[in-house]
């Protein structure tokens, strides 16, 4: 009979948790695609799903699962995550050394259309950061101005934004930041960026050690992401921005105009810490569609 797949599944997960140390929402959603993925192969197949089964699945019964799941109206988003998930499963069976399938290996993951990241203009930047400062609090409106500073200012993700901690201020010529994967990288501190920051410090409420998080709630716990999402949903509404007008949006927006302003791409990719260049030059690939978005609304024969 062979180990049944309902084992293999929990011994999977539990590897995932504790040896991979992946995400909750990672488990959630590579659990919830190899449970189905599992179920549906037990119909498919006739009969219960072990070891023994899967090491003989053929490429056809994935696409089938694949197929059965597009039916289902799961998109290419979807379709990759499901097989990413399945692939997870199969690597952890042959590093274990209970079934081996090379025939999951040859099933095409659907490219996925790359959604272009929407910038925000330079003006719109600054009314942004301005809008965000004219808060009934004075020490809000110094934190919600100082925090879009932040990102736009110097390229911040907004969990790095929201890492900092009191004992970073005043900030200097430059600041460490710890990104993803946990690397290190330094962005420099402009002028505007260091006044923000410290008229910010001036004015919280709240008594704290070096030690604990610069960005403050209203309430004196750690800022969340979401607060800064409700700030530029907020923000968008009294300025009639883009619904893509985002937290991170100011971070493109940082991107986009260094390399309009003739920044180096490789620069620019380590000032973003992307591990991949190829990832900075989605940015040059914006500016390149702005390009001919206007030449075909000023070209006499641009609607032709």
């Amino acid at each position: 009979m062979g180990r049944a797949a309902d084992d293999l599944y929990k011994l999977w997960m539990q590897a995932l948790a504790h040896e991979k140390r992946a995400s909750r929402n990672t488990l959630r959603a590579y659990g919830d695609d190899v449970a189905r993925f599992l179920a549906f192969q037990r119909t498919h197949l006739g009969g219960p799903v072990s070891d023994k089964s899967l090491a003989k699945l053929r490429a056809a019964d994935i696409r089938a699962f694949i197929a059965d799941r597009r039916k289902e109206g799961l998109g290419p988003g979807g379709i990759q995550r499901a097989l990413a998930g399945i692939r997870s499963f199969f690597r952890f069976l042959a590093k274990e050394g209970i079934a081996e399938n090379a025939h999951v290996r040859a099933v095409k993951t659907p490219r996925i259309k790359r959604r272009l990241p929407r910038p925000l203009s330079v003006a719109d930047a600054d009314r942004a950061i301005t809008e965000a400062g004219g808060h009934d609090i004075e020490w809000l409106g110094a934190r919600d101005a100082a925090l879009l500073t932040l990102l736009y200012g110097a390229g911040l993700r907004i969990s790095e934004a929201l890492s900092l901690k009191r004992g970073d201020v005043p900030l200097g010529e430059t600041l460490t930041i710890m990104g993803k994967g946990r690397k290190e990288r330094m962005v420099p501190v402009l002028p505007v960026l260091r006044q923000a920051i410290g008229d910010y410090a001036e004015k919280i409420p709240f008594t704290g050690p070096p030690s604990s998080f610069l960005f403050l709630s209203r309430r004196g716990k750690p800022m969340s992401p979401r607060e800064a999402q409700s700030l530029m949903q907020r923000l968008r509404g009294r300025l009639g921005l883009s619904e893509r007008a985002t937290p991170h949006a100011m971070r493109h927006s940082f991107a986009t105009h260094l390399l309009a302003g003739g920044g180096d791409l490789r620069s620019v990719q380590e000032l973003l810490g992307h591990a991949s260049l190829s990832t900075t030059q989605t940015y040059t690939e914006i500016d390149t569609a702005q390009l001919m978005e206007t030449y075909r609304a000023a070209h006499p024969r641009g609607g032709a």
